[in-house]
């Protein structure tokens, strides 16, 4: 295997953003094409691990970059700061996500036919909102994700397969709007699967969500159980679906 990656740089509506693609170069032919969504830390080591673990499993991984500039949070303040202003503009939201999935089929590792998302805490909420507006996915998987809606899918409109993992101890994610989440679905008539991991917080498939737990007093934590189930629950979607 040739892991290699690169950075590209891309535009959406004026701004300037650089993702992270990674992929193997010993492969010759085009490959489904995996888009990769930051926490509220934004596209930082972990993400960029996440895409050259999709390149390893056969994939190309393109971890976008939400925040413009390859912005990444130094702090608490910073990570809320800069996802506020993206849930406080989903039409520009909207617009840096497609920009990226277009940066993305442009790549000629890339089968434009087979692409599916990825995301994780804030990302996981974006992944999800490009399933409700109808980009053309094969699949999407939110790992602790934000749940709430800021698009109300209409029938058929969810094109893509849907994957929730989330924790059964999620403090920031409720139970409640797990249980608003299928409601939306089922009224969309999506083809969608929720699984609730048991004993699990929120940040559960990052290491550093211990040390954060401790340093900012918030409720995340990382659970090896999880982290291995819901991968191999993503796994087994993409293989379905591609």
């Amino acid at each position: 295997m040739n892991l290699t990656h690169q950075i590209i740089e891309y535009q959406s509506k004026g701004a300037a953003h650089r993702g992270y693609l990674a992929w193997d170069a010993d492969v010759k032919t085009r490959r489904p094409g995996i888009i990769v969504i930051h926490e509220w830390w934004g596209l930082d080591a972990h993400m960029r691990g996440r895409a050259d673990q999709l390149a390893r499993q056969g994939y190309c991984a393109f971890a976008i970059d939400m925040y413009g500039d390859g912005r990444v949070a130094e702090n608490l303040e910073q990570a809320k700061e800069a996802s506020g202003v993206v849930y406080g503009d989903m039409e520009m939201g909207a617009a840096r996500l497609q920009a990226g999935y277009d940066a993305l089929l442009q790549q000629p590792q890339v089968d434009a036919e087979r692409t599916a998302a990825i995301g994780y805490c804030f990302g996981g909420a974006m992944v999800l909102h490009m399933a409700r507006i109808g980009l053309p996915l094969r699949a999407v998987a939110s790992f602790h994700g934000a749940l709430r809606s800021h698009h109300q899918p209409v029938v058929g409109q969810v094109k893509a397969r849907v994957l929730v993992c989330h924790g059964g101890d999620d403090a920031m994610v409720s139970m409640d709007d797990v249980a608003a989440f299928k409601q939306e679905m089922d009224d969309a008539g999506a083809d969608y699967e929720v699984i609730v991991h048991a004993g699990a917080q929120h940040g559960f498939t990052n290491k550093q969500a211990d040390v954060n737990a401790e340093k900012y007093g918030i409720a995340v934590g990382y659970n090896a159980q999880a982290q291995r189930e819901s991968w191999a629950a993503m796994t087994a979607l993409f293989e379905r679906s591609f």
